[in-house]
């Protein structure tokens, strides 16, 4: 399934990045949307609008660890490495379309504020962050084609 265009329209009606693509992800994670909206609620603007990760990524990563993660933390090392692996190689995808996966990077600095900026027409044509949701989902929606779910 192409999840790429339902996290845009997510992103579009006012959700955050990262919710965006946790949401549109809830048919193959089984969360419920609004436990999804809630869960990734601080990751948006590079985690609170710190400008750190794009919360696209960070979204991206978060169904990735929930879908391929490992939950046991005695577990030996080879599930960690092969689990951060797979989030250094979605996030290396992500960053070859991209640039970067750092907020102020790709956004080229914007204020920091903890105060949200107002969803207006301006807002949209002004940043990409539509794009990097569609971007973030095709590299997971990839991933999961070629790498069954256990």
């Amino acid at each position: 399934m192409d999840h790429s265009y339902q996290a845009a329209e997510l992103f579009l009606n006012g959700s955050n990045c990262a919710q965006a693509i946790v949401v549109a992800f809830c048919d193959v994670t089984g969360l419920e949307p609004e436990f999804a909206a809630r869960m990734s609620s601080s990751f948006g603007g590079g985690m609170g609008r710190m400008r750190e990760v794009c919360g696209a990524v960070s979204g991206m990563l978060m169904v990735a660890g929930l879908l391929y993660g490992y939950d046991d933390p005695g577990e030996k090392d080879i599930n960690k490495k092969e689990h951060y692996r797979l989030v250094q190689e979605l996030a290396g995808k992500f960053r070859e379309e991209i640039g970067s996966i750092v907020c102020r990077e790709i956004l080229k600095n914007p204020p920091t504020d903890p105060n949200p900026t107002p969803r207006t027409a301006e807002f949209y044509k002004t940043r990409p962050c539509a794009r990097m949701v569609m971007t973030a989902a095709r590299v997971l929606d990839a991933y999961i084609a070629e790498h069954p779910i256990p």
